[in-house]
């Protein structure tokens, strides 16, 4: 149950970063309004705080986070953006996954 958790708190904490920083490019390339830039800087605020809520050390944290941003940025890619991920894009998103797997075992085992 607690991974479960912690993977739902990493998922919502990439979707607010993600937000946060697709929203000035709305913006920035898109020409879009700058008001898309209160909503990001709300995102972000709220990114942050995520990160805070995890129990372990922040390093390990933010190490093991940025694999699972990965696979939300890939699912990201595919959804919002229209554009189909490549086999290579798959593979790298496992490999990342794979090294997800071994920093929050080591967490369990080194506390």
């Amino acid at each position: 149950m607690e991974f479960l958790k912690t993977l739902g708190l990493f998922m919502a904490t990439a979707v607010a970063e993600i937000v946060g920083c697709y929203l000035p490019w709305l913006w920035l390339k898109e020409g879009r309004s700058a008001w898309l830039l209160v909503p990001a800087a709300a995102s972000l605020a709220l990114f942050a705080w995520l990160l805070t809520l995890h129990p372990t050390a922040a390093g390990r944290v933010y190490a093991a986070y940025g694999g699972v941003y990965i696979g939300v940025a890939i699912v990201w890619l595919w959804l919002v953006d229209g554009v189909r991920p490549s086999p290579t894009d798959w593979l790298g998103l496992a490999v990342c996954l794979v090294g997800v797997a071994i920093i929050m075992a080591g967490a369990r085992v080194g506390r």
